[in-house]
């Protein structure tokens, strides 16, 4: 029975543990009818899994890694634009196909082929090789699917007809020769003075198809998917002598990141084997009686149902699964096993109570000491996962729903669970039995004739004197708890170490802020592949020789405006020009439908001074230049939208495609005329207008209900402002060192800040909780009994979260690396924080928001207590 409250033990602004009493109470509840009933306990939650684990059956339908919904914002404003370019600039590309025309990158298969330094592709050998491969190429039927335009196929290449005769090439310039823009077509290019071509390190080849139509958008599908299943060993038998070819086509990049998923699963059996074996190892005992090897085998257990739970009711309700959700798994087991390893500390701790002897009275103890524990780490862990859904990124609204219900099922099956093995692990100890065989162990007299292998397995001690039962020997401390009472404590109270303490928390800072102002932003493509795909050397050899030029901008005019109008046409020009004088433009290479036929019309051929004769007199200007038609979308009296293009220059990083965006679109509202810019590339551009804001917001969220249930749930308000600096701290430290570690801020990074809110929790709340609870007079001393009761459980936690993930360090996929390298950020530098910083931080405040009841701090001593091993 619950003993009275007495009147000091109200809440008030130091003791607000208003929550935490019926709190207790409901566990303390929960834990009698649990031991005094544990097979329900044991069969519904694995009934339960087994149900729920029929919703993979939907696992094929719910599948949802295309790359454009999933990693680009919902709501993104390039979305909208393309889907005006689509209304009023239709396609045709079976007749009048023209590649900067199209509103998404096309159906196509690119291949570059590169000659070795000090060569030129335009060498006659290389002509040749190019030659042969263009011939490959068309030998598989591509001129049956080609994109058209005036009856015949897109060329690949401007230069392609010109390689036959070497004659032709002498006087070709670059990056404009005859009127044709090569920059895209020819690259490594070396000029002379007078702007002549004298080498070229590589020449790309573009190979349009057809895709207006559902029937020719499949048949272009299906040649393009026999085209990378056969074309890498023809290419092997072409065996080029002068030239080496890379190739990429419009499904290679959502392919490749398709098979992201398949790479990682042989990492999920040496995930389980490793966990299993750690907390085996935890647990063991020289006992064959009181070993918990069970007990760790169903944690691992334990989490997995979690896993088929969860994942199973996500699939149950529809929720897309994307290849980013197969990272939950291997985090859920290391944070299943930490909770695991708090039952059985709390556990452990009762059992070494004379007092209390009825396992209902032992389990009700537990759950009163443990299970407010695991509670707070859970709650805050699934409310960051939560906060996380409210984001533009579907991909992370997945993982966090898949998350964030795993950690839920993960609590419930360890509170019922794993609960009712304890039971019946205590049941067995009590009758004597043999862990693995669980038949009875007797001790006779006769135990000193047989050999110490002989007792250690088969009666649970090298050496008893007595008939005395194993389960009444008395538990002794675990050896690092004394560590950490005797050495660690008192070295880091050390006022010369704690000076040094802060002077490596400072550089700490330091370089986590420096790192936080180099941050890079957005996913860069290419890393949705893995290591050794064949996409990889093309994206190299794109950006080694055709990086100086970027994307060909649309800029449409969204608006019917009276283009006859002189003043209009000055607003339009000026539009033009603003627009080319950003930095990322290069004015030579515009394209303007509107400045030919001004000009036209000042050269006297036609005249456009009203609205009949400007619309009349389109059709000379469309004889001259046939492709302008496509940039006018006019009915009969007006024209109701138009296009003209701008050449970006030197896009070469994410950085340049910030900025261009921003420039561009700025320049383009300012004007006074309705403008847009559009170019397909822009629908992944999106994501740096968001993805710092985004992170922002769940960071700032998370990290405010993070201390509302501190407060709530940690009677001690000096502690919940404790947790609130480790949560900054370490979201500083994460956010600046992943810099230093070549991970980009983008939407698979940002799941993993949201998880990091989680954890800062974890390490920073039980170690400041002990200190303000303690009933030692001095802060040194108070720090010394904090880190004794939780030093070994904060660090034991650290290490079984770190195997959970640490086999994704092998993956040869960017995303399963990432989630690695942050979640190892965010496990260090948590553990620094509560196994150094705090502690230290903590002795300079002396009594200062200590609790007015430490006298109970004995009773109090295992609450709170995180990832407690097995003593």
């Amino acid at each position: 029975m619950a003993e009275p409250r007495r009147p000091a033990e109200g809440c008030s602004c130091r003791n607000t543990d208003c929550m935490e009493r019926p709190l207790r109470r409901l566990f303390e509840g929960l834990g009698s009818g649990v031991a005094a009933c544990p097979w329900p306990f044991v069969l519904v939650p694995l009934l339960l899994s087994g149900g729920l684990g029929a919703g993979f059956l939907f696992l094929p339908q719910r599948q949802a890694n295309d790359i454009e919904e999933q990693f680009t914002p919902t709501r993104g404003p390039a979305k909208a634009e393309r889907d005006f370019v689509r209304r009023h600039f239709p396609t045709d590309d079976s007749e009048r196909f023209s590649a900067p025309r199209l509103p998404t990158e096309g159906a196509y298969a690119a291949l570059i082929a590169a000659v070795a330094p000090g060569d030129s592709v335009l060498g006659p050998a290389a002509r040749r090789d190019v030659l042969q491969l263009d011939a490959a190429v068309r030998a598989r039927g591509y001129e049956r699917l080609c994109a058209r335009s005036g009856g015949a196929c897109a060329s690949p290449n401007p230069l392609l007809p010109l390689l036959g005769g070497g004659a032709a090439l002498e006087n070709l310039t670059f990056p404009v020769s005859h009127g044709v823009f090569l920059g895209a077509a020819l690259g490594g290019v070396q000029t002379d003075a007078g702007g002549r071509v004298r080498a070229a390190r590589a020449l790309k080849l573009v190979y349009h198809l057809q895709e207006d139509g559902p029937a020719a958008a499949a048949e272009s599908r299906r040649w393009l998917e026999s085209f990378l299943r056969e074309f890498p060993a023809q290419l092997a038998a072409l065996d080029f002598a002068s030239v080496q070819v890379t190739y990429f086509t419009s499904l290679s990049r959502q392919q490749e990141f398709e098979g992201n998923a398949k790479s990682v699963i042989p990492l999920f059996s040496v995930t389980y084997f490793l966990t299993i074996t750690f907390s085996v190892v935890s647990c063991l005992k020289l006992s064959c009686i009181r070993n918990n090897v069970w007990l760790a085998c169903c944690g691992v257990v334990s989490a997995g149902l979690a896993v088929l739970s969860s994942f199973g009711l996500m699939l149950f309700c529809g929720v897309p699964f994307v290849v980013t959700v197969a990272n939950a798994p291997f985090l859920i087991l290391g944070v299943g096993v930490d909770d695991m390893f708090i039952m059985i500390a709390s556990w452990e701790q009762s059992l070494r109570k004379k007092e209390k002897s009825d396992v209902k009275s032992l389990l009700a103890e537990t759950y009163t000491e443990a299970a407010l524990s695991v509670t707070i780490t859970t709650l805050t862990d699934v409310l960051a996962f939560f906060i996380g859904v409210w984001t533009a990124f579907p991909s992370v609204r997945s993982f966090c729903l898949y998350t964030g219900t795993a950690f839920v099922f993960c609590y419930i099956y360890t509170m019922t669970f794993f609960g009712a093995v304890i039971v019946l692990n205590h049941k067995r100890e009590q009758g004597n039995r043999h862990w693995l065989t669980c038949m009875p162990v007797g001790v006779g007299k006769d135990q000193a004739e047989k050999s110490c292998l002989y007792n250690v397995c088969c009666i649970g001690n090298c050496s008893r004197p007595s008939s005395q039962v194993e389960t009444k020997q008395p538990e002794s401390e675990h050896p690092m708890s004394i560590f950490f009472k005797k050495y660690y404590g008192p070295f880091f109270t050390n006022k010369w170490i704690k000076l040094l303490v802060v002077l490596l928390y400072g550089t700490y800072l330091g370089g986590s802020i420096y790192g936080c102002t180099q941050i890079r932003e957005g996913i860069d493509l290419r890393n949705l592949a893995s290591d050794d795909s064949y996409i990889i050397p093309y994206y190299d050899d794109d950006d080694k020789y055709f990086s100086a030029y970027g994307p060909r901008v649309m800029v449409v005019i969204t608006e019917a405006v009276d283009y006859w109008n002189e003043t209009v046409r000055l607003g339009i020009e000026n539009c033009t020009q603003n627009l080319e004088g950003i930095s990322y433009v290069d004015k030579n290479f515009s394209e303007s439908w509107l400045r030919v036929y001004t000009k036209l019309a000042e050269s006297g051929l036609i005249n456009i001074s009203n609205k009949t004769l400007f619309i009349k007199n389109l059709s000379t200007l469309f004889q001259i230049v046939p492709s302008f038609e496509w940039d006018i979308n006019k009915t009969q009296d007006k024209i109701e939208a138009s296009r003209f293009f701008i050449q970006t220059v030197n896009v070469t990083s994410a950085i340049d495609e910030k900025n261009l965006l921003n420039q561009l679109r700025e320049t383009a509202e300012q004007c006074s005329i309705p403008l847009m810019v559009y170019h397909p590339a822009f629908i992944y551009y999106d994501q740096y207008l968001v993805i710092v804001q985004n992170t922002v917001q769940n960071i700032v969220v998370a990290a405010g209900a993070m201390l509302v249930v501190s407060l709530l749930l940690i009677p001690n308000p000096l502690c919940s402002l404790w947790v609130t600096f480790a949560i900054v701290s370490v979201i500083v430290g994460v956010a600046g060192f992943m810099t230093f570690w070549n991970v980009n801020l983008d939407s698979i990074s940002m799941i993993n800040l949201v998880i990091c809110i989680g954890f800062s929790v974890d390490f920073s709340a039980h170690i400041s909780y002990a200190f303000v609870t303690s009933g030692e007079s001095s802060a040194n001393k108070r720090a010394i009994e904090a880190l004794y009761l939780l030093g070994y459980p904060v660090l034991q936690g650290a290490l079984s979260t770190i195997l959970g993930v640490v086999v994704l360090a092998a993956a040869k996929a960017y995303i399963f690396r990432t989630f690695f390298k942050i979640m190892f950020l965010v496990i260090l530098f948590g553990a620094l924080h509560g196994l150094v910083f705090i502690p230290v931080f903590l002795t300079f405040f002396g009594n200062f928001g200590r609790s007015p009841h430490n006298t109970q701090s004995k009773k109090l001593e295992l609450r709170f207590r995180n990832d407690k091993d097995c003593p």
